[in-house]
């Protein structure tokens, strides 16, 4: 049987496109040191230290089907921290806990894209560097996916204001990440004004994905739905986000999805015929990370001192930008590929190619002449490894 066309021309994804590249080579290791992964942004810092409890509690509670758009209390819970975070009302039927963002970012634009816009394919927009999910859910709905540079020209963030009216005329979805992944950008309130006005200019849906949102430097990012509500357009953001980064618990697979009652009620739908529900000790564990807060701030105090780390050792380098929020570094390089090989080969550090998070569009990949890095490590490690990373990439600076 022949694969659709319409996922026939997607990438391979990035971790495998990685291996394939340092496949053959050599790390370069002393005997008994091992591989510093800088790749995967999963966090190693500490899990909230009442997980276990909780878990254990409801454990019995794996004998019974969960409830498909959340608990009462993990409505309850996340609607608290809208409240606290965002100064949101947020009911819970404008709210819908989800398996890990990655569902609810690729299942939202199955049920609530059009099949046409204004009697042609719709166009769903993506910011080029991006999580690969949203190509894949523009492909999965048949729309155009159009890939908008978010370089360092453009503060690292799409300029979806800049396309042509034809163009935005066909759209059906912005996507939008903030802060950035992978560049650490921070989409200001300004930013956010401007580009909700676009969408209820050109009637399409923005799909805000704010996973970043409570590792940030200086001041706590604003919120894509939380600005939509103040101007009275609360019903062209659908916000995601989830308790990997926030909570370090990427292996509970907990997120959720919230906006306007009838968005939310659509995809609610889809999810009882084709959704994967959490299993209810999940919820209840969701539940009492959302409702604290002290393991977030100790987190991003961790994730503050690594950006002065990162500061400190990368400086002065040309090219470098602080990182505003998340954890990533996006370091400017002549060739990723070809700056992977070296650090691998020279070091044992692996790190990912811009190039593998981007997208060629008119012959050009944004992304080709950067690398990511995941601060994720502990402050020691890092320190050190940016130290080699430094010394190996950028030894004439």
């Amino acid at each position: 049987m022949a694969i659709p066309e319409r996922f026939s021309n997607l990438p391979d994804y990035a971790f495998p496109r990685l291996r394939s590249l340092l496949s053959g080579v050599e790390p370069g290791l002393q005997a008994d040191e091992a591989p510093t992964v800088l790749t995967i942004g999963e966090p190693r810092h500490p899990m909230p230290d009442f997980v276990a409890a909780v878990m254990a509690d409801h454990v019995h509670e794996f004998a019974k089907y969960p409830t498909n758009e959340g608990t009462p209390g993990l409505l309850n819970a996340i609607g608290t921290w809208l409240q606290r975070r965002h100064d949101l009302d947020v009911a819970p039927e404008r709210i819908m806990a989800l398996n890990g963002t990655r569902e609810g970012l690729f299942n939202a634009a199955l049920a609530l894209c059009p099949e046409r816009k204004n009697g042609q394919p719709p166009v769903v927009l993506v910011p080029n560097p991006f999580y690969q999910v949203y190509a894949v859910a523009a492909a999965s709905v048949q729309a155009q996916p159009v890939f908008v540079s978010a370089m360092p020209e453009t503060g690292n963030l799409p300029d979806y204001e800049s396309l042509s009216e034809d163009l935005l005329s066909r759209t059906a979805i912005a996507y939008l990440c903030s802060p950035a992944n992978p560049q650490g950008a921070i989409a200001s309130r300004d930013y956010l004004q401007r580009l909700i006005a676009l969408a209820e200019r050109h009637d399409f849906l923005i799909f805000a994905d704010e996973c970043y949102s409570e590792i940030y430097r200086d001041a706590p990012p604003p919120g894509a739905l939380a600005v939509a509500t103040e101007m009275g357009q609360a019903d062209r953001v659908v916000m995601f986000n989830s308790l990997s980064k926030r909570s370090n618990l990427p292996g509970l697979r907990s997120g959720f999805a919230a906006g306007s009652a009838e968005n939310i009620a659509q995809m609610r739908r889809l999810r009882s015929y084709a959704g994967a529900p959490l299993s209810l000790p999940a919820q209840r564990v969701s539940e009492a990370a959302w409702l604290d807060e002290d393991h977030v701030i100790a987190s991003r105090s961790m994730y503050q001192r690594k950006y002065q780390i990162a500061d400190r050792v990368l400086g002065n380098v040309p090219g470098y930008r602080p990182v505003d929020g998340g954890f990533f570094l996006w370091l400017p390089v002549e060739d990723g590929e070809e700056a992977a090989i070296r650090l691998w080969s020279r070091a044992g550090i692996q790190v990912l190619p811009g190039a593998y998070l981007s997208r060629e569009v008119d012959g050009v990949n944004p992304g080709r002449g950067f690398i990511r890095v995941a601060l994720v490590a502990d402050e020691a490690q890092t320190e050190e490894a940016l130290t080699r990373l430094r010394g190996i990439l950028y030894d004439d600076v």
